[in-house]
């Protein structure tokens, strides 16, 4: 009856192609009918099961612990197999003996003073106190490791921050720094273009289709997944955006993201603006909220983003901050919305979620809280033919009373700056809407003008055949002082340029000469290491092993006394 044996070493991790050539090897062994060498994951556990080689008496492991197993046709072949695995195991390492291996961060850096950056990739419960080592040794961190908790995540970033560092992770996949891959990364060739990607795999979809059309890459930087979440608040984001801004030899952005906190899109688009450059935007997951806005070009799939990216490399537009027909950006101060239309404002609102930040509604639209009915607060879009507002009344677009009163009471609260309408023509609409508008908007802009003034922007839909003569009510509002456009995408630009949320530039920024060439140290997986030195960039790699063998408690002994 075949036997079942195991080995459990806490706290060990090796490559992961270690980890097959053991296993292969084990499994070559005479009496030996399978053979498992994984990390102890929940996973890893049930592809066990299903091969029938998890032990039976098998308890107390953990994702951190490295579970050898073997089924052999007899214990003592069992046994004698796994006897053998330190002698497997350094097997696949000989070819590294010679190479100068220190057994700690602190050895390597002592040893590596031109170092620039620290890898990190070993268990999550470790990663935290190996990247704050590296940090507080002035090295910027790639940190590969995963199961890095969002509270050790902030604080990492920030004391980077502070120092003038970055730190990309955890959970980053690849970077591309002064031509050489960190983690997953594919040859691409040097170029104009700079990605900041908040995303791993889209990274490398967009650098790889920017190379397939002859363009290459300047720096290409990861943040981890999480980097755009609220409690982040993109802290690596903004310092890459300013970096790349600095950087001479980038001269177009690729942003990418999963969908991010909208409170922090906004402050990143800022941030993106600010650059100067032509920035591409590719928020997967979301509609782009419009196709360009000043520098940021909006796209809608990584493809398109590379192709947009090469296309403005080639010909680089100009561009202007403000439109001639605004007056200067405000960064105090709400957009207050009310639409006629629903899907108009629907529309309105889901671009400007983005954008602007604290944004309410009355639409129900995902990530934008729900609006007070009676009073505005922040940036508001109000659908005014909405039930809640249609109950014993006339619809908007029938009856101005409601809005004409409602256009008062947000011009006079000092807290507006910005009044969005719409204007929709046709058989069955108002005969004469401007004629009831127009007056309202220009007592709203008189009494406003003595404060800090509100304007006021219209989005006309209509066609010259409507019987309320397109031409005249577009002279109508525009004679009572509004902005007219012709489309919500329009408006939403108009918004966008009107509206410039504080930049706030990092007070150490990232030094730009560090970052090429690279020279790193690698603390984890041994494939980083074996990728960077095909690459012909300097390395060392640490034989790193967890502190006090993995024992809790003798490490917070060790905590307590150190």
């Amino acid at each position: 009856m075949p036997q079942v044996g195991h080995q459990i070493r806490r706290g060990a991790y090796a490559d992961s192609i270690v980890l097959m050539q053991l296993q292969s090897a084990l499994a070559k062994l005479d009496g030996i009918e399978d053979a498992g060498v994984v990390m102890a994951t929940e996973a890893n556990l049930e592809l066990l099961a299903a091969g029938a080689l998890l032990p039976e008496a098998l308890s107390g492991v953990g994702p951190d612990d490295l579970l050898i197993v073997v089924r052999a046709e007899s214990e003592v072949a069992a046994a004698e197999a796994l006897a053998q695995v330190d002698r497997l195991m350094s097997r696949s390492a000989d070819s590294e003996v010679a190479a100068f291996r220190p057994k700690s961060l602190r050895t390597a850096l002592e040893g590596s003073p031109n170092s620039r950056w620290v890898l990190v990739s070993v268990p999550g419960r470790y990663a935290a106190q190996v990247a704050r080592e590296a940090i507080r040794a002035g090295r910027h961190v790639f940190l590969y490791s995963d199961n890095v908790t969002g509270e050790d995540e902030v604080e990492l970033k920030l004391e980077a921050r502070e120092r003038g560092l970055l730190v990309m992770g955890p959970d980053c996949g690849t970077a591309t720094i002064g031509g050489v891959g960190l983690g997953f990364a594919n040859r691409v060739r040097r170029g104009g273009v700079g990605i900041v990607a908040a995303s791993g795999t889209g990274l490398q979809a967009v650098a790889s289709r920017i190379d397939d059309l002859g363009a290459g890459i300047s720096q290409a930087i990861g943040t981890g997944g999480r980097d755009l979440s609220r409690e982040v608040a993109a802290v690596t984001t903004l310092q890459a955006l300013d970096l790349l801004a600095r950087d001479p030899e980038t001269r177009v952005i690729v942003l990418i993201s999963k969908p991010p906190a909208p409170e922090v899109a906004a402050k990143v688009l800022a941030a993106a603006r600010a650059t100067g450059k032509p920035v591409v935007v590719s928020l997967s997951g979301t509609a782009p909220p419009l196709e360009t806005l000043s520098n940021l070009w909006f796209a809608p799939s990584l493809k398109g983003a590379a192709d947009r990216a090469v296309e403005l490399l080639a010909n680089t537009p100009s561009f202007s901050g403000v439109s001639a027909r605004s007056g200067e950006p405000f960064d105090e101060g709400f957009v207050r919305g009310l639409f006629s239309g629903g899907t108009l404002a629907l529309e309105v609102t889901q671009a400007l979620r983005f954008l602007l930040a604290p944004l309410t509604s009355n639409l129900g639209v995902e990530g934008v809280a729900a609006a007070s009915i009676e009073r505005s607060a922040g940036h508001a879009i109000l659908d005014l033919g909405a039930d809640e507002f249609t109950v014993g009344r006339p619809h908007p677009m029938i009856d101005s009373d409601l809005r004409q009163r409602r256009i008062a009471q947000e011009a006079s609260d000092p807290a507006t700056r910005l009044i969005l309408l719409d204007l929709v023509l046709g058989d069955g609409a108002h005969p004469n809407p401007a004629a009831e508008l127009a007056p309202v908007i220009r007592q709203a802009l008189r009494d406003s003008s003595e404060r800090s003034g509100v304007e006021v922007g219209v989005v006309v839909i209509g066609t010259e055949s409507d019987p309320q003569d397109l031409v005249a009510q577009i002279e109508e509002l525009e004679l009572a002082g509004a902005a007219v456009f012709r489309s919500t995408e329009e408006l939403v630009g108009f918004v966008a340029e009107r509206v410039s949320p504080a930049v706030l530039r990092p007070e150490h920024p990232v030094e730009l000469d560090p970052l090429d060439p690279v020279s790193c140290i690698n603390v984890g997986l041994e494939h980083f290491h074996d990728s960077l030195v095909a690459q012909d960039a300097a390395v060392v790699h640490v034989e790193w092993r967890p502190p006090a063998g993995g024992n809790e408690r003798l490490q917070a002994i060790l905590a307590k006394i150190g």
